[in-house]
Parts: structure tokens; sequence; C-alpha cells
């Protein structure tokens, strides 16, 4: 389906899938008004882990407050506005209620458009931010709960080409790290570590069978959690660093790897980044060197857009927007919400 990029619009994005309360405002979906985010991260770090009733009731107490510091950063007035965007899933089902009730409530009080977004779309168009999109292209997506190759051939089409058979990368990266007795959220402490130390360990790389561009990590978390406990049984000093470094070696190696093979059997144009794990690292300049090597035009956003956040969902939105993608007040949350619906 074809759109006019180039129209003029001013989203007012929502975000609330998982621990982070968000709202935005982004004009012609590539320029951030304003992006205010609640995070949670020391609620819930001393569980280790995302609590899904004490993320919701978070949810509750930031959502007017996210979304009114938007619209009063943004410069703009509700009238300014032509649609409202939130996120419908995936995610947790009790966080996914509060920003969508919140929309719902927004759009029919100010008599705004409701445009329903799936969280996925909301990361691979943080890539918007950086630089213009060129169609075909390929997004590498990887955050806590997912980890998929899509192709979009245009504009708001997705086709996930590729995905997890098993444990996203995020899931492998945080489990590693609470074996390692790191502090929540994994992934970055597992970063940290890993540049102290030597990917000195051979740990497993799952390639499936041949041709296959789907991705399975639980066995390399397996694997690396079973070395250290062996280790620890015999009463070895464990290196941490040097663990780190090569678990985070074995997903970067994989990741990247399937990433070319899905560019070059789709001749994209581009490949894109997307996710909280994105932010690694290790993934980030492998990925620029691979594609670097292959003369393959590289997107990944600035770290800041790699976390959950609501201008991602904006610009996602703007294209649904353009789509004539609409919700009534029925909407409700989708916690497995597929990416083709979109």
């Amino acid at each position: 389906m074809s759109i006019n990029i180039n129209q003029k619009t001013m989203i007012l994005g929502i975000e609330s899938s998982c621990d982070e309360t968000a709202a935005a405002v982004v004009e012609n979906g590539r320029i951030i008004r304003s992006n205010a985010v609640a995070s949670q991260i020391d609620i819930h770090r001393r569980f280790g882990g995302v609590v899904p009733e004490v993320a919701s009731r978070h949810h509750v107490d930031q959502i007017t407050l996210v979304c009114e510091e938007a619209m009063e950063k943004s410069g703009v007035s509700w009238e300014d506005l032509d649609a409202i965007a939130v996120t419908q899933g995936p995610g947790l089902i009790g966080s996914l209620l509060v920003g969508v009730n919140g929309a719902k409530a927004l759009s029919f009080a100010h008599g705004l458009p409701l445009v329903p977004v799936h969280h996925i779309t909301g990361h691979i168009y943080a890539n918007r931010f950086v630089q213009e999109l060129e169609f075909p292209l390929v997004a590498m997506v990887v955050s806590g709960g997912h980890t998929e190759l899509v192709y979009m051939k245009e504009h708001g089409s997705y086709q996930v080409v590729g995905t997890t058979r098993d444990d996203a990368a995020g899931e492998a990266f945080d489990k590693v790290a609470r074996t390692l007795g790191l502090p929540y959220p994994g992934g970055p402490e597992i970063d940290r570590l890993a540049e102290k130390g030597k990917p000195s360990i051979h740990f497993p790389r799952a390639w499936l069978e041949e041709g296959s561009l789907d991705f399975s990590f639980s066995g390399l978390k397996s694997a690396v959690i079973n070395y250290i406990h062996n280790e620890q049984q015999r009463g070895n000093e464990i290196n941490e660093a040097d663990i780190a470094s090569s678990f985070q070696e074995s997903v970067a190696e994989v990741l990247v790897r399937k990433t070319l093979i899905a560019a070059e059997r789709y001749h994209a144009k581009q490949i894109l980044v997307a996710g909280g794990v994105s932010a690694n690292s290790k993934i980030r300049s492998e990925m620029e060197q691979a594609a670097a090597t292959r003369s393959i035009p590289l997107i990944i956003p600035p770290l800041k857009f790699c976390t959950d956040n609501a201008a991602m969902i904006a610009a996602s939105g703007t294209i649904g927007f353009l789509k004539g993608m609409r919700a009534d007040l029925s909407l409700n949350g989708s916690p497995n919400l597929p990416i083709e619906a979109f």
C-alpha cells in the first residue's frame, strides 16, 4: 500500500508494554517534539526482574503524568494533534491495559483518532530518527522477549522471516547474568563485564537446519550455566569476565551472520538493528564491521532509542495513521499480538 510519508502529521505516542511508562509527541514521523519516560528499573532491581503486578500499579501512577509532561514539553496543543498512537501489544497484559485505556480516554476526551501500534514496529521505526528508510530492507529486532528478522518491502509492511524457537537473546542475557550474580537488568551488566575479559571459552552456536533464519539460544544459555556450575563444583576459580565475553561473542556471531544471510536473500538496500539488546556494544560493533565489509548500509538507533520509549511508538503510529489504521473504544491490549496484523 503506497502512502504519502511527506504528509504533515503530529502524533502523541503512548508506551507501557513492560516497565517503562512513556509518552512522546513526534512531528512528521521523524521530528521528536518531546519524549517523557518514567522508568521502573530501580523498583524491579530488588526482585531480579520485572514483576507484572508491580509494573501495572506504577503505570497507573505515572500514565497521566508522562502524558501531561510530553504535551507540555512539545509546545503543541491538543488541537494540533492528528492522532494518538498506543502500543496494543505484545507485552505484559496488565501494563498494556494501562496505556491502552489511557489512550482511549484521551482519544475520547479530545476527539482524536486512535491508532494501534505493534511494539516491535516501534523499535523498527526508531531507526527513522537517524535516517530515512530505503526498501526493501531487513530489520534485526533483539529485545528482552523477541529475536526476529523482519523483511519490509515498503512502509508498514512486515514479514517475519526468522524468529526464536525458544529463548530470545535478551532472555539468555538476563539468565546468564543472574547465574553470575549480576544485578538486573542483566544485559548492560554482561556488556560491561565482557569488556574486561576475553572470548577464551568456546560456547555453542545454534545454526539449526541449513538455510534457516530462525534462532535458538536455549542451548547456549544452558551451556554457560552448566559451565559455571561445573567449575564451581570442581572448586575452580571462575573468570566471570571471560565467561561474559565468550557468551556475548556467541550471541553476536549468530545474530550477525543470520542477519547478513537474510539481507542477501531478500536483496536488502538497508539493514536495521532494533530493540533493547541492540544497545550491546559487541553486537553493534560486529554488525557495523560485517555490513561495511559487504557494503550494505546499516542503521542503528542511538542508545536512548534502543530501549522502550514512546517516540518510537509515535513514529510507527505515524505510518499506521497514514495507512488509515484506526481503532475504536473497544481496543484492548493483546500480549501475543502478531506483527503481520499491521
